[in-house]
């Protein structure tokens, strides 16, 4: 009786040691690398989605990406890299980006195309195919053919004119306060007719 007990000991303890030896292998194999996910834009001539190449495999949106990804857009496609708290990085059509990045930030090389950063925690660095290396902020583009960096001033324009028609309606209420001849008398001489009886 005492062996068959030892014997059940010496199993547990062997199938203990196994499990925590797998376990722990499996622990080490776990790499903390940092995925981001690749969102494309437009549509192509024949109403489907557009793809864009990452490494030299056709993706759609929703996919994957890693740091050290090759991605290039087709003429009908832009493509968003959002990294989530480290930024979101926006490729136009015809752009050809080999992108970099970790928990400190991103940079890239840009072949062909422009770029603009959405969001980004520090500045982004790109170097172009002059050799030179552009420092991009937040709202800030770069292009390969100009390589300078660029205010995306997009939204400042609809932002004025947002401004101008505030102002303006505010400006209408104001005068319409103010003058006396737009007066509207509320509840005086009119007959009420009522369908019941």
């Amino acid at each position: 009786m005492s062996s068959r007990l030892w014997i059940r000991k010496a199993l547990s303890m062997f199938l203990a040691v196994a499990i925590l030896a797998t376990y722990s292998t499996i622990t080490l194999a776990n790499s903390e690398k940092i995925a981001g996910e690749i969102v494309v834009i437009g549509k192509s001539d024949n109403g489907q989605n557009p793809l864009v190449n990452v490494n030299g495999e056709m993706v759609q949106s929703g996919r994957s990406v890693f740091s050290g990804s090759t991605f290039t857009t087709q003429e009908n496609a832009n493509a968003v890299v959002n990294l989530g708290k480290i930024g979101k990085i926006k490729l136009e059509p015809n752009t050809v980006l080999s992108l970099t990045f970790d928990e400190k930030g991103i940079s890239g090389n840009l072949t062909a195309g422009r770029v603009t950063v959405l969001n980004a925690l520090d500045s982004v660095t790109i170097n172009i195919p002059s050799g030179e290396a552009v420092s991009l902020n937040t709202g800030e583009s770069a292009s390969a053919t100009s390589g300078k960096a660029q205010t995306d001033d997009g939204n400042n324009g609809h932002l004025l004119l947002y401004s101008i028609i505030v102002g303006a309606a505010v400006a209408g209420i104001i005068f319409a306060a103010t003058t006396d001849n737009n007066r509207i008398a509320l509840g005086g001489g009119t007959t009420i007719v009522s369908a019941t009886r």
